[in-house]
């Protein structure tokens, strides 16, 4: 009888929770008539992610329940989901801000030079982890830099993580681990939602997506975005722009066709963006008018297709047959004073893939894949207006084959191993072998191991423009191809205290390289060298997380992690510059009853790090300290939801912490003394924001 009557009222509860989530698409997986609907959960439901808060169907009756936002993976591979529930836990308004709630991914604090944001995982750059969109290579080359500005959070339906080992069938160049993004899909309920932003830094944002379903089987999907950060931001006072003005016109046209067991996903993006820096102000520190301010341009234009066939002709053994294709072109003008670098990129990517259950055990992936990158470079290192720049072409051709075979063994025991050969018209032949394996010693305790290789060629001027902005002469040496092991354990357990859900992992990676690309601010105040490694070059990292989940709608988060980075400068074994000692992280989501209001709040600790060698400014000040303090961050989200739309407000950087002088030597930025590169904290104080979604429903 108790069942009986617990079950009453999970369904009446959720009856009224469905009717109270219809138009909140932005950050509920989906609405009741989706759910009834539909033959299948969304992506983000499937085995693959551990989270029994999904809709369901019980004969009539649908309830629905707020899904969790962070989902850890059930797979063999160490991989974690957030979806569009956390997205909207902050103002996420590009993928570079959207693991502010994350404790595995750090973002790097934006230049003043460029904005340039990175992300780092498992203590070292973003440049080590395989970015995919929808599990096709994405963002390589020039791109790289700037990559995170160029995915609007709104238009994300998930994002995956895979911290270390993962599959070959992306690609050899995981080093780190791969980030794959899922974007919102065109068969998704036929509708139009906006969402528009305004913050105290001058920035506006507006994006708006729209699905229509043309017949049975045919739907196309337009996202678009526009933003534009205007006004002078000189926090400190030095005469130098704390931030660029960015305008940005994104547009994204997909389309999707369904016919009996075949399937087509295509479509086009657009990216049009001008950014400007440099000095703002008429007089510099002593007084003396500038009649030839030091500016900042970049003017950039990116443009991509690609297209996505698939034929299932075994559906009982998950038998199918599948080609993708992408094709980019990525334009880049960029002037640092009087340095520049022009870039005119083209990349293509292929793949065959072929993949099939062999028996209730066993899985099977096979494919061919090939990869093309050509790069007319244009790149003037010094001020000297005498001095022309020099032309530099990269070209490389990559093209390969994979098996990956899965074995699961039992319920309590999967192991994955999959190799590739590869061949580069630069480097030849390379092998990349790589295994996961997952046992459930006990129930809801799950151990993980993994290690693998991984590759990637550098183009060291595309990847490292942003550095022209420094006053060093930048000096590249012969490099070869990067490489590197990647090692890892991680145990996760799950225990239910009543009602109450905590969930503990614990994880280690180690990170060694055989040939790395070394970015050397050590040896000489003067010059800053891209070197090869000579000698050790290495990643340990240990983490630690706790989530606590509560069904009165709270749930706590808590993490610590560790990292030691370091490599050789000059022969010189040395902490990684600029790299966080630790980080700990505090998170803490409220929603009322009904989900009316959300309260959302992060905590973080960044832990101190070495500072490149400081040298002397004509002054007789240093230019920097030997190391930086951890600091303090706390960011805060208030969200009002309503039937159609939802309004938040929220501030970042409420502790209102800055880097002191991020801008070395600004009143003179000719110099070789002048350096803006060297940014290791938040660059401008406390930042408040508004921002409204609305869905206008089916279009």
């Amino acid at each position: 009888m108790k069942q009986a009557v617990a079950l009453l009222k999970r369904i009446a509860f959720g009856s009224v929770t469905t009717i109270m989530m219809i138009g909140w698409v932005d950050c509920y997986a989906f609405s009741v008539s989706q759910a009834a609907n539909s033959d299948t959960v969304p992506d983000f439901s499937t085995d693959e992610f551990d989270d029994s808060l999904y809709s369901k169907t019980l004969n009539e009756v649908v309830f629905t329940q707020k899904k969790r936002g962070a989902i850890k993976s059930v797979s063999v591979e160490n991989r974690n989901l957030i979806n569009q529930t956390e997205l909207c836990r902050a103002a996420c308004c590009n993928l570079g801000e959207s693991f502010s709630t994350s404790p595995s991914v750090d973002v790097s604090y934006s230049d003043p030079a460029t904005g340039a944001r990175q992300i780092k995982l498992l203590g070292l750059s973003g440049t080590y982890v395989q970015m995919l969109t929808e599990s096709m290579p994405a963002f390589r080359g020039a791109a790289m830099p700037y990559a995170f500005r160029y995915v609007p959070g709104p238009w994300m339906n998930s994002i995956s993580v895979s911290k270390g080992s993962s599959t070959v069938k992306n690609g050899y160049e995981s080093i780190t681990g791969q980030i794959n993004i899922e974007y919102l899909k065109p068969q998704d309920e036929p509708g139009a939602t906006v969402n528009a932003y305004f913050d105290t830094d001058m920035k506006v944002e507006l994006n708006a997506v729209g699905n229509i379903h043309i017949k049975e089987g045919l739907s196309t999907e337009l996202l678009a975005h526009f933003e534009d950060r205007f006004g002078s931001h000189d926090g400190n006072d030095d005469g130098f722009a704390d931030m660029p003005d960015i305008r940005q016109v994104n547009l994204n046209n997909r389309w999707q066709w369904r016919s009996g067991n075949y399937i087509f996903h295509g479509g086009l993006t657009m990216i049009n963006e001008k950014s400007k820096a440099g000095q703002i102000a008429n007089h510099n520190h002593s007084g003396m008018e500038i009649n030839d301010p030091y500016l900042i341009d970049l003017d950039t234009r990116r443009y991509e297709g690609y297209m996505k066939h698939a034929y299932i002709f075994d559906p009982e053994r998950n038998g199918n047959l599948a080609f993708i294709g992408t094709l980019n072109m990525h334009q880049l003008d960029a002037s640092f004073g009087r340095k520049g670098y022009d870039v005119n990129e083209k990349g293509a990517f292929a793949q065959l893939m072929y993949e099939t259950d062999l028996g209730e055990m066993h899985n099977l992936s096979t494919g061919l894949s090939f990869n093309y990158d050509y790069l007319g470079q244009h790149v003037k290192i010094t001020h000297d207006p005498n001095v022309g720049p020099e032309r530099i072409r990269e070209r490389e051709s990559v093209g390969g084959a994979f098996a990956q075979y899965t074995l699961k063994y039992s319920s309590r025991l999967t192991l994955m191993a999959g190799i590739r050969g590869d061949y580069s018209s630069k480097y030849k032949w390379f092998v990349t072998p790589r295994f996961n394996a997952k046992y459930t010693p006990f129930d809801r305790t799950n151990v993980r191991v993994s290690v693998g290789k991984g590759y990637r060629t550098v183009h060291p001027w595309a990847e490292y423009n942003n550095l022209l902005a420094s006053g060093r002469t930048i000096v590249v040496e012969n490099l070869k191809q990067e490489d590197a092991w990647n090692y890892g354990v991680s145990v996760d357990y799950t225990q239910y205290l009543g009602r109450h859900k905590l969930i503990m992992n614990a994880e280690y990676f180690y990170t060694d390289f055989n040939s790395q690309a070394v970015v050397d601010y050590d040896t000489n105040p003067g010059i800053l060298t891209i070197s090869q490694l000579d000698g050790k070059s290495y990643s340990h990292t240990f983490q630690v997380d706790v989530t606590w989940e509560s069904p009165f709608g709270l749930s706590l988060t808590g993490a610590y992690r560790l990292n030691d980075v370091k490599s050789t400068y000059n022969g010189v074994l040395l902490e990684k510059p600029l790299t966080n000692r630790y980080k700990a992280l505090l998170t803490a989501s409220f929603s009322t009853p009904m989900d009316i209001w959300q309260f959302d709040v992060t905590f973080q600790m960044n832990g101190g790090g070495r500072m490149p060698a400081p040298y002397k400014l004509p002054d007789g000040n240093m230019s920097w300290g030997p190391r930086f303090k951890a600091f303090p961050q706390l960011n805060m989200q208030v969200t009002r939801w309503f039937r159609q739309f939802s309004i938040y407000v929220g501030g970042e950087n409420l502790t209102n912490f800055k880097q002191k002088n991020p801008v070395v030597w600004s009143n003179d930025p000719w110099s070789s003394y002048f350096d803006p590169t060297t940014v290791w904290g938040p660059i401008h104080g406390a930042m408040a924001y508004v921002g409204i979604r609305y869905n206008f429903g089916r279009i």
